[in-house]
């Protein structure tokens, strides 16, 4: 009896990290999936580096209570799946989003979401989804940068060459 304790304790350890580590969590019904359909969306969260696995939910709760992360006791019952986001808190979201729309059959259903320890319902999941990846926030972002200061230097160099050909007098 104790031996069973220990490993369902070293197990909840486990889930607790996971829950640590993860930037974003996203909760799911996964029945009615093929072997397929589950091998293909487990190939495609490990290309994002999104674990997906399915967790007991007891265990989860003790995990969520180790936490004092409260909200989601009513959403874990029947079978879950968990989507552990470890570097990008918009992928587990996307990936399980997009999954669907691919399937063009609702076989996953969105229980909820963790982001940051805050509870999120499964329409705030789906904005989430809609939000582009960080990779692309940070081309984006870069983009607006570079355009500010390369739309600077024009400017200089403009003043410049005015200066050069005696349009504008040079100030002391």
């Amino acid at each position: 009896m104790s031996n069973n304790l220990e490993i369902k304790k070293q197990a909840v350890a486990e889930i607790t990290k996971k829950f640590q580590d993860a930037k974003s969590v996203v909760v799911v019904n996964y029945s009615g999936l093929t072997v397929e359909q589950v091998t293909t969306l487990r190939a495609q969260c490990r290309a994002a580096n999104v674990d997906y696995c399915v967790l007991k939910n007891t265990l989860a709760r003790r995990a969520l209570d180790d936490l004092k992360i409260t909200g989601l006791d009513e959403v874990l019952n029947g079978p879950s799946a968990f989507a552990f986001g470890m570097e990008d808190a918009v992928a587990p979201a996307k990936i399980l989003s997009e999954f669907t729309e691919k399937a063009k059959v609702e076989v996953i259903k969105v229980k909820a979401g963790l982001l940051d320890g805050l509870v999120m319902t499964p329409a705030k999941v789906a904005e989430l989804a809609k939000v582009p990846s960080r990779d692309v926030l940070l081309a984006r972002l870069l983009g607006s940068l570079q355009s500010s200061v390369s739309g600077f230097v024009r400017v200089l160099d403009a003043i410049a060459k005015k200066q050069s050909e005696g349009d504008v007098p040079a100030e002391a």
